[in-house]
């Protein structure tokens, strides 16, 4: 959850966030001045009781303290119960309470106010049009989203020949660069349960973009490796030297919210089902946003290693996500519909996961546990990795050069071409 003392300022700069973090106060409130009273009756009922002690039973006073302590024991199990409820919808509202942007984070309420940081390369020149990364595709055979749609419905694609392949090569590419600098290779299970949704914060804020599987047992399709690699330390303590931990993991990801309208849902962007490398970090409080820094570049390196143009941008507070206190989202350029579409985000949560997941560290024997923080980013989206080397790479034949780092990992191809 939230560190309290950061309300203010989500107050300040998240404005959806007014009504939940009024609801909490309010609700908190009336706990905190319950808890008082209680406390007041639990202290005269342990008074009566120390009289009820010194009289005997025959003493008409006796049962006057009786009648008391009975009359306070019914008091006390009613103020409980409604204690219980004040808590319950107090952490409640907390949950919808998103993170506190950083300082340093662009004030803003709209992808428009976003911050551009660097750009890397140049624009892909072309003596033709440039085509959409669907029409590329399906020139060389590789998209099939009408026999995805018959078997699973709108907005799954599959991938046929060298589009499968070049899937499975940008995922054994971007694995095997990270685990080179250093990251820690994980193989999640793909199903996740409510209480890792809430402590990473798709739930309960993201609860209709979740595929639910079994509601009696609170299991669900994970939405992004993150909540797989932040959940393996769930109620631990960990010591200092073990930060920081660095894990990268390839993943199914599902999302049933993922994006309704116009070009986005065609081709490969916004898909129910999604692959990605997903990076994430613990860090102690005091080098997070050298680590953030440093993941970045993790993923920008996979770009530059593609020979992809892109840029960096700094999210706005308006644009910054439910659980980041800063993101950096790093956009690829796509010719054919002339935009840069975001590839990854890389964000700082400071310790707003691992306080809702009770994750915490001993700077040294004897000290008070703290909070470490949680970084994550995307090391690449795969789809859309796909998406940019077939618009950026396409040839006026119709053709895709496959980029030379890839070229190893995709047994000697070196150009898409069409059946």
């Amino acid at each position: 959850m939230l560190d309290p003392k950061k309300m203010d300022i989500v107050l300040e700069r998240h404005l959806g966030a007014k009504s939940a973090v009024e609801g909490f106060r309010a609700k908190n409130k009336a706990r905190i001045n319950l808890q008082g009273k209680l406390d007041g009756l639990r202290a005269d009922r342990n008074a009566a009781n120390k009289r009820m002690a010194q009289l005997s039973h025959t003493d008409p006073a006796f049962e006057d303290e009786r009648t008391r302590l009975r009359d306070l024991s019914k008091d006390i199990k009613e103020g409980e119960d409604t204690l219980e409820t004040y808590s319950r919808e107090a952490l409640a509202w907390h949950m919808e309470i998103p993170n506190a942007p950083h300082d340093d984070v662009p004030q803003g309420t709209t992808e428009e106010h976003n911050q551009i940081e660097h750009v890397w390369g140049q624009k892909p020149s072309f003596t033709f049009e440039p085509k959409a990364h669907w029409d590329v595709g399906e020139t060389l055979g590789i998209l099939d989203p009408e026999t995805a749609a018959q078997v699973s419905g709108a907005r799954f694609t599959f991938l046929r020949r060298d589009g499968a392949r070049l899937n499975r090569a940008l995922i054994s590419f971007m694995l095997d660069t990270h685990v080179d600098k250093g990251y820690q290779e994980i193989w999640p299970p793909a199903l996740v349960r409510r209480v890792s949704l809430e402590g990473t914060g798709q739930l309960p804020k993201f609860a209709d973009g979740v595929f639910p599987i079994n509601s009696e047992h609170d299991i669900a399709l994970s939405p992004t490796a993150e909540v797989q690699l932040v959940n393996m330390h769930r109620d631990q303590i960990l010591e200092a030297e073990q930060l920081s931990l660095s894990y990268v993991a390839y993943a199914p990801c599902f999302r049933s919210e993922a994006g309704s309208y116009g070009s986005d849902t065609r081709g490969l962007l916004r898909q129910h089902q999604f692959d990605k490398v997903e990076l994430v970090k613990f860090t102690t409080p005091d080098t997070s946003y050298q680590e953030l820094d440093s993941l970045r570049q993790d993923a920008e390196h996979i770009l530059q290693a593609l020979d992809l143009h892109y840029r960096v941008v700094t999210l706005c507070t308006g644009d910054l996500g439910f659980a980041a206190a800063k993101t950096f989202d790093i956009e690829v350029w796509l010719p054919g519909q002339q935009l840069y579409r975001e590839i990854s985000s890389c964000s700082n949560c400071e310790d707003f996961q691992t306080r809702r997941s009770k994750i915490r560290y001993r700077s040294a024997r004897g000290e008070k546990t703290q909070y470490p923080h949680t970084l994550n980013g995307s090391g690449l989206a795969v789809g859309r990795t796909i998406v940019a080397i077939l618009e950026q790479c396409q040839q006026p034949d119709g053709t895709v050069k496959i980029p030379k780092k890839l070229q190893p990992y995709m047994n000697g191809v070196t150009v898409l071409t069409p059946p």
